[in-house]
């Protein structure tokens, strides 16, 4: 068997557009399997845009862009589900489905993504929710669990894949800070499990913390931390 060296994501001199205004201009980075890295800049700076268009929801009109090995650029419709089924996309709000149990969340997921095999499926959910420290909330109904569980719930699912990349948007925005660092943690065993993890964050104690690459919107720049040195506290 053969790995390939490939970075999982690769943008060169494109731009990010949001109904038709400009957000982002000139973004040339490159994330490699198993970095973990960090995305930070001024609400409106353009984080969610870029994240948006990584995994597909926003079209990429301008420059190239590869994530797991999809081109982005035109990239039909019909495809965006495959590639999604190689990320995990964590967002602020939970998206949690609020009228069934855990498991059921889990298995909504699944079935989406082509599982069938209801044996492996239960396999599966209990592995994710055992990774995030949930081995017993599987009947449990979100509204019974704290936003600290619910947002591992939300990385479990996320997880169910085996993800090339977690893409995670604010994941700790709605959580106090001893849970924020609880979250973290999980996020860094993930990472150190292999999986690549892209973070847009408004936490700078997780870069002191955690310390890692970052990438910074600004001006409509991406800003890199492997090749300029970036100011965390002009914010």
């Amino acid at each position: 068997m053969t790995f390939s060296s490939d970075p999982i994501v690769s943008v060169k001199n494109a731009s990010v557009f949001q109904e038709g205004n400009t957000i982002l201009k000139e973004v040339n980075f490159e994330i490699n399997k198993g970095e973990f890295v960090y995305m930070i800049g001024r609400t409106g700076s353009g984080k969610s845009s870029l994240l948006k268009t990584l995994y597909a929801d926003l079209p990429l009109k301008m420059g190239e862009g590869m994530v797991a090995g999809f081109q982005l650029r035109d990239l039909k419709r019909s495809k965006v589900p495959f590639l999604r089924r190689k990320l995990g996309i964590i967002f602020q709000d939970f998206q949690l489905l609020y009228d069934r149990t855990i498991a059921e969340n889990l298995f909504f997921v699944m079935k989406a993504t082509g599982w069938n095999d209801s044996s492996k499926m239960k396999q599966r959910q209990a592995e994710v929710l055992m990774s995030v420290g949930l081995g017993s909330v599987a009947n449990k109904m979100p509204h019974q669990l704290s936003g600290g569980e619910q947002q591992r719930v939300v990385i479990a699912r996320a997880l169910i894949n085996e993800p090339l990349l977690l893409i995670a948007d604010e994941p700790t925005g709605n959580l106090d800070p001893g849970v924020s660092f609880e979250i973290m943690k999980i996020f860094q065993e993930i990472n150190n499990s292999g999986t690549a993890i892209f973070m847009a964050t408004h936490n700078y104690s997780f870069l002191e913390n955690f310390p890692s690459r970052v990438i910074k919107c600004e001006n409509q720049k991406v800003l890199d931390s492997n090749l300029e040195k970036i100011d965390f506290h002009n914010r």
